[in-house]
C-alpha cells in the first residue's frame, strides 16, 4: 500500500521516537493535533484529515488514552531512511 509524502513525514517522525498529542473537548470531540519529535520540536504538517487517513490505515494507535504512537503496520509502511533508527 503506497502512502503519501506527508504520511511519510510523519511516520518517520514517530518511528524515531516521536508522538502525536491529541486535544479533546468535554464532549470528547478533538479540536487540536500536535506531532511532537523526541526532540521536543512541533511538525506543521499534521491537520486532521491526515491524522484520520493514519488511523484507518493502522499506523497509528492510543494505549490507554495516552498519545498517539506507531504500530507495528505504520513500521511496515514506512519506507526506510539512513537517519532513521
Amino acid at each position: 500500500m503506497d502512502i503519501s509524502r506527508a504520511e511519510q513525514r510523519v511516520l518517520h517522525i514517530l518511528a524515531q521516537g516521536g508522538r502525536i498529542d491529541i486535544e479533546k473537548d468535554d464532549t470528547g470531540l478533538i479540536i487540536d493535533l500536535s506531532c511532537v519529535t523526541r526532540e521536543g520540536w512541533h511538525l506543521a504538517c499534521l491537520d486532521m484529515t491526515l491524522f484520520r487517513k493514519l488511523k484507518r490505515k493502522r499506523a497509528i494507535r492510543s494505549v490507554n488514552g495516552g498519545p498517539y504512537r506507531i504500530t507495528r503496520r505504520g513500521l511496515e509502511l514506512v519506507r526506510s531512511q539512513p537517519d532513521n533508527r
